[in-house]
């Protein structure tokens, strides 16, 4: 695991059972995304040099535990898989040692410039080989379902 960001919580996050209101999980979840580009290098210096830049399609929150103010979130990342265009990622939160909510992202190396996916640069693809876990958590991967399992 990987700890690249903290951040407080910020008063006008709260909802009004005075709790993390649901949208400003991904505030601090994004923002370590940012520092987690950065740590392997294709972050904003590589978007300005390239334009190249890690885009979203899919992520899951998971909410696990309520977070209140006055609180420090934080989060820890991990590379779950990566090949030549993507990267699968997760972050965890916590606060005060206490796992809060995890996050689960899967993101394309995309070229602005020829507006299409591209393969990253091999040293890129060989860091984040190299920095991936050898074991999935066991909520990585899952679905909102009604069903039990």
């Amino acid at each position: 695991m990987l700890s690249l960001h903290s951040e407080p919580v910020q008063d006008h996050w709260l909802d009004a059972y005075g709790h993390l209101n649901e949208a400003y999980y991904l505030v601090p979840f994004s923002n370590a995304t940012w520092q987690l580009q950065e740590y392997f290098s294709i972050g904003v210096d590589y978007f300005e040099r390239t334009g190249a830049a890690l885009y979203t399609v899919e992520s899951h929150v998971r909410y696990l535990k309520e977070v209140r103010a006055p609180a420090v979130m934080e989060i820890e990342s991990m590379i779950l898989g990566s090949d030549a265009k993507r990267i699968r990622f997760a972050h965890v939160m916590k606060v005060d040692g206490v796992e809060r909510s995890t996050f689960e992202c899967l993101g394309l190396h995309f070229d602005t410039r020829a507006g299409k996916t591209a393969p990253m640069a091999d040293n890129v693809q060989s860091a984040l080989k190299a920095a991936a876990v050898s074991v999935l958590p066991d909520w990585c991967g899952r679905s909102v379902t009604l069903d039990k399992k």
